[in-house]
């Protein structure tokens, strides 16, 4: 991968923060340039990583604008250490949660990319009942996955790949971005139900903006709208963008990302 323009090549090496059971997260960093700015977290989706179109993007952007500008492989994926077939929710959860209180000050806007966006409800609610508030700016979801591994994945699952996931702990699913399947294990589906959020009320505890493509077949727009229908309790936004597909990564659906961000930060 090239440099970009105007990045020094020590900001493209990642460093790595050690959890335990040996696992080493990788993460790149960028400072502030404005101190007034809210800083930008990206959280990557599932089997994505943080070299991803979206995320160097908006690392470009946040040079521009002056934010600081945190993203991180999940164990795993991408630089950081793991197995992905060991990964779950939770253990991605956690590490979302470590790397955020280790590497960031202050508000904070989370932008959530498909599972990145239920990593970022879950840390929203995290931060809140452990009264670190402050360090919420706003939520940018785009086509979040919320509930993912029961409502998009489980449910959808033929008789044959459940039966695969009972006895032999993994099923696999073809993937529209990579040439190799989705290995989905069973350990991941149950683990996930421990963290489902679409059953009750749903607290942000900050405003969310929600960007979803009305062509995607990996995250439905309903989805999206039942989505901000359990947001009860807090201020959302949904731009559904008629002709995106799961990516939204073109120009347009790009620059609407950075409204989204403009908004919220301008809401602080």
């Amino acid at each position: 991968m090239q440099p970009q323009t105007g990045i020094a090549e020590a900001e493209l090496r990642p460093q790595f923060l050690a959890l335990g059971e040996g696992r080493r997260i990788a993460y790149l960093r960028r400072p502030a340039g404005a101190d007034a700015l809210p800083g930008l977290v990206w959280l990557g989706g599932f089997m994505s990583h943080m070299r991803s179109t979206k995320a160097e993007f908006l690392d470009g952007y946040a040079a521009r604008a002056g934010h600081a500008y945190l993203r991180f492989d999940y164990s795993g994926h991408g630089e950081s250490d793991g197995s992905f077939e060991a990964g779950t929710i939770g253990a991605w959860f956690e590490e979302t949660l470590a790397v955020i209180r280790a590497q960031t000050a202050g508000p904070q806007i989370l932008v959530g990319s498909s599972m990145g966006g239920w990593l970022a409800l879950l840390a929203a609610r995290a931060l809140a009942r452990s009264r670190e508030l402050d360090r919420l700016g706003g939520l940018v979801l785009l086509a979040p996955a919320v509930d993912m591994t029961e409502r998009l994945i489980f449910q959808k699952l033929p008789p044959a790949s459940r039966a695969a996931l009972e006895t032999e702990g993994v099923c696999l699913l073809p993937s529209a971005y990579s040439d190799s399947p989705y290995r989905i294990t069973r350990k991941l589906i149950e683990e996930g139900r421990r963290h489902l959020l679409l059953d009750t009320e749903i607290r942000s505890h900050c405003p969310v903006h929600i960007v979803q493509g009305m062509k995607d077949e990996d995250v439905a727009w309903q989805h999206a709208v039942a989505l901000v229908e359990h947001l009860a309790g807090d201020p959302a936004v949904l731009s559904l963008v008629k002709d995106a597909d799961h990516r939204l990564s073109r120009p347009s659906d790009l620059a609407l990302i950075v409204q989204a961000i403009e908004t919220l930060a301008e809401r602080r």
